[in-house]
């Protein structure tokens, strides 16, 4: 660089405010540049740490968690089982390895296939204790953090551990890759911040090197020009208040004279505030005065500041116009506030007519004196229509009065062809009336009403704006100023038109989900039972609730179900499940699930063989929405199913998933049947297994589904405990009193899920309304056992059914007699209907056939069914029964 004279200066020796300006200017950079580096050089080692920790945690608690582990850990091979999982979960989540332990920490998986079967090598106590563990270590393949998650049974235990662990040097690649970068932008912004500098310096040299007197008295000139040539008004007095100097735009201002300097600034003929001002001499900021037909913005301080002269400097802005365009964007912010406000007012609930006084009531409180909405029959129904319509009845109204001419509320409205409100519903424009007293046509909807409205209630201006959603017209919304003096204005009706196409919206989506509601509350009420089944094995009450409308999904439309089915035998059967959701798929999925619960058990089976068909069920729904590309299958069904029979008075019971029932003994006492747990169904590979316990008469039984028991405000435990307890303190009290008692204590204040409630108190048929009998393998013995059954239905009084008994009976005990093995049994049972059961300890089943005319046999099952009213086989661990059901002729 060279100086003055020519020579060369050393970078270091500069003395220029240029140079020196330069210098700094390129150390910040510098700086900079360096902090950065650093910052993201520690930052990356936090960060890496802190990404293998959350992800090898995050996969070893996925691959933990994930359907299936708990069956492979118990079963005989679970490495085999576990290998191929481990190692796709490995290569998709992007860890190093995924190892699967047992409790004695021994690796069931390994990326390498020789570490398979030894030890794992880390802290495995505090997973043992049923925590999570990291540790930072240094292996075979560099410093990493491995992951230790426990694995849980359904009972809470811990049967295995997964392990996931990833390289620091994996995660940490990223961040290096930004260095490059980094480096290379810091460069070119070191260079261009040079470059730059570099040029102003010399510029600025080249602008000052060599003034003398005439550039500082041409630069004096340009000074005076500039002060004469700016839009704004500049005003110089001295110490002792006279004016010094006044540009021309302070003149012009002020209307001063020409040979105004040397006066004092109170003779300036201005208005007292703004003379005091500037006679003050005090510092001002933008102070506002009005000057003549101006209103000044003035700014004022004192020259003698830093050793100046005495005195001051006024400068004098023009913001007249400045003043009006304030006053309307003060106003745009107003509409704009309002129109925020609106949007946090208006549609908080799906309800059509709420909406609409939503908007009335915000309208009539910010924006008008008066607000009408009127819709059409067809949307408060939750209907589209179809056509623009001119009949519509009035939703919502809002006002300083309800005493008004206006329309009342609920009255339907024929708006007459060719008035202007007509127009708007059918043109879809909304319309400005702002002199209703010029009555322009609007009066001719109804003459004498607009008279009052004007002369007596003193209306006098109104918006009309259409209600349209989607290119439909739902109604029309009306707004009326009377107190307000001010007529509404076009920037009225842009207000208005945003409100009422905001309500629009929101009345167009609670009318879609009102009619959504109600189709899917119909399919629901379609698929639940309507009413209790004629039966004498229990005395039975039942609750249903769904979930809270908006909370619970769609109107609380969910999959919870119930259902008491009467089985052969005078036994009932007692269902109670739960389809995870809510909405149409759930409820469309519980219909289905009850529909096969009732035709299972049409073929008497055991509850556990009915879980496991209703099992395969929805393994078979799940593959064929899969199938179909549907966006969501079954994601989980909890059943509980149990049999009692009042006879013996034994139940048996099954679940798949769900919560245990509770049992109240006639001592008072509840507690919850241990019935074995089995998963939920749809997953498929594990048995279920029953309990038979028995219940003596007057016994309650008590099931239901877990939006009883569970809350977010309230854990689960606490619900059990407290159904227990409540149900305890009713058990002498009747299953209707108990349903009562228990909602009244269990019920959320807002369900967030469906409530199905079972309460049977049992009976039992006692040996008045059964009698049994063993028969001989002996042809001889099947008329004594008609001589028996005939005495016994005489002293039942049912002499009209012993022919029928007698023939059935007889078939029966024969076809066992010569088919069957082992004892033969015979019961009989009076209950609703007369019941015969013949058992023995075969398990093959007659079939009914039509026997041929030259066919000896194969005729007396037909008989059997032709006298029966129903007949059948069950099947039991013994053999089999077969009954049949005959009415009862005298009842």
């Amino acid at each position: 660089m060279a100086g003055r004279d020519g020579r060369r200066r050393s970078v270091l020796k500069m003395r220029t405010v240029a140079g020196q300006v330069f210098l700094l200017q390129v150390a910040i950079v510098v700086l900079l540049v360096a902090a950065a580096s650093t910052a993201l050089v520690l930052q990356g080692r936090t960060d890496s740490d802190r990404e293998a920790r959350n992800r090898s945690v995050a996969v070893a608690e996925t691959f933990a968690n994930s359907p299936g582990i708990q069956a492979a850990l118990k079963n005989p091979n679970p490495a085999e089982v576990l290998r191929r999982p481990a190692e796709q979960a490995r290569e998709r989540s992007g860890v190093d390895f995924i190892v699967v332990l047992n409790t004695k920490g021994i690796r069931y998986t390994h990326p390498i296939p020789d570490r398979v079967g030894k030890k794992f090598v880390g802290n495995l106590k505090p997973a043992l204790e049923g925590r999570v563990i990291t540790e930072k270590i240094t292996g075979t393949i560099g410093p990493l953090i491995q992951a230790v998650v426990p694995v849980f049974d359904a009972s809470g235990k811990v049967v295995g551990m997964v392990s996931a662990g990833i390289t620091i040097k994996r995660v940490s690649s990223v961040v290096e890759d930004e260095f490059p970068l980094l480096f290379g932008s810091a460069g070119g912004v070191l260079l261009l911040t040079m470059g730059g500098t570099a040029l102003v310096s010399s510029r600025l040299r080249r602008q000052t090197r060599g003034l003398g007197p005439s550039e500082m008295t041409r630069m004096y000139e340009h000074h005076d020009a500039v002060l004469h040539a700016v839009r704004e008004g500049v005003l110089i007095a001295g110490g002792d208040g006279r004016l010094l100097l006044a540009n021309d735009e302070a003149r012009r201002l002020l209307d001063l004279p020409a040979d105004i300097e040397g006066r004092s600034v109170t003779d300036l003929g201005l208005d007292p505030d703004t003379g005091t001002l500037l006679a003050s001499g005090r510092t001002a900021t933008d102070e506002v005065h009005p000057v003549g037909d101006r209103l000044l913005a003035i700014s004022q301080r004192p020259t003698d500041q830093d050793g100046g002269p005495p005195g001051c400097v006024t400068t004098l802005r023009d913001t007249t116009e400045l003043q009006a365009l304030t006053g309307k964007a003060d106003v745009a912010r107003r509409r704009l506030r309002l129109l925020y406000d609106a949007g946090s007012e208006i549609g908080t609930t799906l309800d059509v007519a709420r909406t609409c006084e939503e908007l009335t009531e915000f309208a009539a409180a910010n924006f008008a004196d008066f607000a009408t909405v009127d819709l059409a029959e067809a949307v408060l129904r939750g209907e589209e229509p179809t056509t623009v319509v001119l009949d519509m009845r009035r939703t919502a109204f809002s006002g300083l009065d309800e005493d008004t001419s206006l329309y009342p509320l609920g009255e339907l409205i024929h708006f007459a062809p060719g008035v202007p409100m007509s127009d708007a519903i059918v043109n879809g424009e909304p319309i400005l009336v702002p002199d209703l007293a010029a009555f322009s046509g609007w009066h001719k909807q109804q003459p004498d009403r607009a008279r009052k409205l004007v002369d007596e209630e003193g209306i006098h201006s109104m918006i009309t704006v259409p209600m349209r959603a989607r290119g439909v017209t739902l109604g029309v919304a009306t707004f009326w100023r009377s107190v307000t003096p001010e007529a509404f204005e076009s920037e009225d009706l842009s207000v208005a038109e945003e409100l009422v196409a905001r309500a629009a919206v929101s009345v167009d989506n609670a009318r879609r989900y009102s009619r959504e509601h109600t189709m899917a509350v119909t399919l629901q009420r379609s698929l639940l039972p309507r009413g209790l089944p004629d039966q004498n094995a229990i005395d039975v009450a039942y609750r249903y609730l769904p979930a809270q409308a908006g909370l619970g999904g769609l109107g609380g439309v969910g999959g919870d179900w119930f259902d008491i089915i009467p089985l052969p035998g005078a036994r009932v059967a007692l269902v109670v499940g739960d389809v995870v959701g809510h909405g149409l798929h759930a409820a469309a999925t519980m219909g289905r699930l009850r529909t096969a619960v009732h035709n299972f058990s049409t073929l008497d089976l055991p509850p556990d063989e009915l879980l496991w068909h209703l099992d395969e069920l929805v393994a078979r729904i799940d593959q064929d929405e899969a199938v179909d590309g549907a966006d969501a299958g079954v994601t989980g069904v909890t059943c509980l199913y149990a049999i009692y029979d009042p006879v013996s008075g034994n139940c048996t019971m099954a679940r798949a998933g769900h919560l245990q029932p509770v049992l109240i003994h006639e001592d008072g006492t509840a507690a919850f049947a241990d019935v074995p747990g089995g998963p939920p169904l749809g997953l498929g590979g594990l048995p279920f297994e029953t309990l038979e316990v028995h219940l003596p008469e007057n016994s309650r039984l008590v099931m239901y589904t877990d939006g009883l028991v569970e809350d977010r405000h309230r854990d689960i435990d606490d619900g059990l405990s407290l159904l227990r307890r409540t149900l305890a303190d009713q058990a002498r009290r009747t299953p209707e009193q108990a349903c009562d008692a228990v909602l009244q204590a269990l019920l959320p204040e807002h369900p967030r899920d469906d409530i199905a409630l079972l309460v049977a108190r049992t009976r039992v048929l006692d040996g008045a309304h059964v009698a049994d009998w063993e028969i001989p393998a002996d042809p001889a013995a099947v008329g004594r056992l008609r001589a028996d059954v005939t005495r016994k239905l005489t002293e039942w009084g049912l002499v009209e059914e012993a022919f029928t008994t007698e023939l059935i009976l007889s078939e029966l005990v024969t076809n066992a007699i010569r088919y069957a093995s082992g004892p033969i049994r015979v019961r009989l049972i009076r209950d609703r209907s007369l019941i015969c059961e013949v058992s023995d300890h075969s398990s093959t089943s007659p079939h009914l056939r039509q026997a041929a005319g030259t066919d000896e046999g194969g005729r007396g099952l037909f008989l059997v069914a032709q006298f029966a009213e129903r007949w059948g086989t069950r099947y039991s661990a013994q053999g089999k029964v077969i009954w049949t059901e005959q009415p009862l002729l005298g009842d």
